[in-house]
């Protein structure tokens, strides 16, 4: 079932393995002008454009886009106490991982009298995305709601789906999820309508829909391009693309682990990548079997078999793992799973995921639910550069300055030297003012006399 790529005796430069690894990706280009009437008719006709596409996409208008207190707590008073109970779970052990790992504000004193502190100011209101496509994501409030909350910030909204099966509001798993965490507002709008209308709001509508400072949440292609097309009117996360899982793996690795670890990310989307990267020619025959023989017993084994086939997926045969490792860096994958000889050691090494999960016990979908960590994260290569969702999303960085008058004076020479070598005497004159005792000219600083 899956496609083998033998890297073995060969050296590619780094360039040539972003280009030769097997990578799906959404074309976001191509619907760019789609979104862009949704985002400009909910721009200048708020919610009722919203709701004219919710008709169209999702089949149903709700009464009302702000979801009733009624609506939500009838969801978490019928919520199944097995699953009110794994959320609960669920909450707690995230908000220990967030709340100890929120970005504390720092004092520096750089001279006598003189300190620069940085101060982390949290975002005023966020919109939180939470898709209700072809699956029901309580999970992903979560992991965008604590952070946020943990960051101190002011006001949360989360936008989902309307859905036909419930009276046109949001799956209530969805609703159960947001009443555990207190969440503010609960929004039934979803797609690219949903985070336009969060970006530019509707104060005008009898429900008073304020817009937010940012949107986070993973969704479909559109959403990705709303989110584009919104940047700059409110901040966002990032742009998600399809799912991904990569494992290195020795021959110590158990097939059917690494087998069921590549069909659960393989069963949210037809675009998901799975990726086995290994040493072990006995492995990876192993594990295409075991794929093979497991998959067709999934709930979801026609997506499966899709993203399985599909050329974003495979096998990749190296000659050792500080290959793997290289190979791994390159391809960057959102989920990384190292199961080796020296799990620890190996992982220790990785530079370039979204997550990285060690050992046979630490499996993707721990991540996903139960860790504590967040999964929403960078995909399509970008966690070369960029972070999963924390409470570092949710805040602003700002430097205070506090100088006094000797602090300054002790600074002046400095600061008219560089203005003079730029040209921009008026910075200078600026220090100078502050000193009427004082002369300042290419550099030197003198007392007048």
């Amino acid at each position: 079932m899956l496609t083998v790529t033998d890297m073995r005796g060969t050296h590619p430069t780094t360039s040539e393995l972003r280009a030769t690894l097997p990578r799906g990706g959404i074309d976001i280009d191509s619907v760019i002008p789609t979104v862009q009437q949704i985002v400009d008719a909910v721009r200048e006709r708020g919610a009722q454009a919203a709701c004219e596409y919710g008709e169209r996409f999702d089949g149903v208008v709700p009464t009302s886009i702000r979801v009733p207190d009624r609506v939500i707590r009838d969801a978490v008073n019928s919520l199944d106490s097995s699953v009110r109970q794994a959320l609960e779970t669920a909450i707690e052990r995230i908000r220990t991982v967030h709340s100890a790992t929120k970005p504390r504000d720092s004092v520096v004193s750089v001279v006598a009298g003189g300190t620069v502190t940085e101060k982390f100011i949290p975002i005023g209101r966020v919109g939180l995305y939470v898709p209700g496509g072809q699956a029901v994501y309580p999970s992903s409030v979560i992991m965008n709601a604590v952070p946020a909350q943990e960051a101190g910030v002011g006001s949360l909204v989360v936008a989902s789906p309307p859905q036909r099966d419930y009276g046109g509001w949001p799956h209530p798993t969805i609703l159960a999820a947001c009443s555990l965490l207190s969440v503010d507002e609960v929004w039934a709008v979803g797609g690219a309508q949903a985070v336009a209308l969060l970006a530019y709001g509707d104060e005008t509508a009898g429900e008073a829909l304020a817009p937010v400072d940012m949107v986070t949440g993973p969704g479909n292609v559109f959403v990705t391009a709303a989110k584009r097309v919104c940047r700059g009117v409110v901040g966002i996360d990032a742009e998600a693309g399809p799912t991904e899982i990569a494992i290195i793996a020795d021959d110590t690795a158990d097939p059917v682990y690494i087998a069921y670890d590549l069909i659960s990310q393989a069963e949210h989307d037809p675009m998901a990548a799975s990726i086995l990267i290994t040493d072990s020619t006995s492995l990876a025959a192993a594990v295409d079997e075991e794929v093979e023989k497991r998959y067709s017993v999934t709930r979801n084994d026609d997506r499966v078999a899709d993203a399985l086939r599909g050329t974003q997926s495979g096998i990749i045969l190296v000659d050792d793992i500080p290959a793997a490792i290289r190979i791994s860096d390159a391809y960057a994958p959102e989920h990384l799973e190292v199961q080796t000889r020296h799990a620890r050691e190996d992982a220790a090494r990785i530079r370039h995921a979204g997550a990285i999960f060690v050992g046979p016990f630490s499996p993707v979908p721990l991540g996903d639910y139960a860790a504590g960590s967040n999964h929403v994260l960078p995909t399509s290569g970008s966690a070369r550069y960029s972070s999963g969702l924390s409470t570092h999303t949710f805040v602003k960085s700002v430097h205070v300055v506090d100088y006094d008058e000797m602090a300054l004076r002790a600074s002046a020479d400095t600061i008219v030297t560089l203005a003079d070598a730029e040209h921009l005497p008026a910075h200078g004159e600026s220090v100078r003012s502050r000193f009427d005792n004082l002369t300042v000219g290419r550099g030197s600083l003198s007392c007048r006399g």
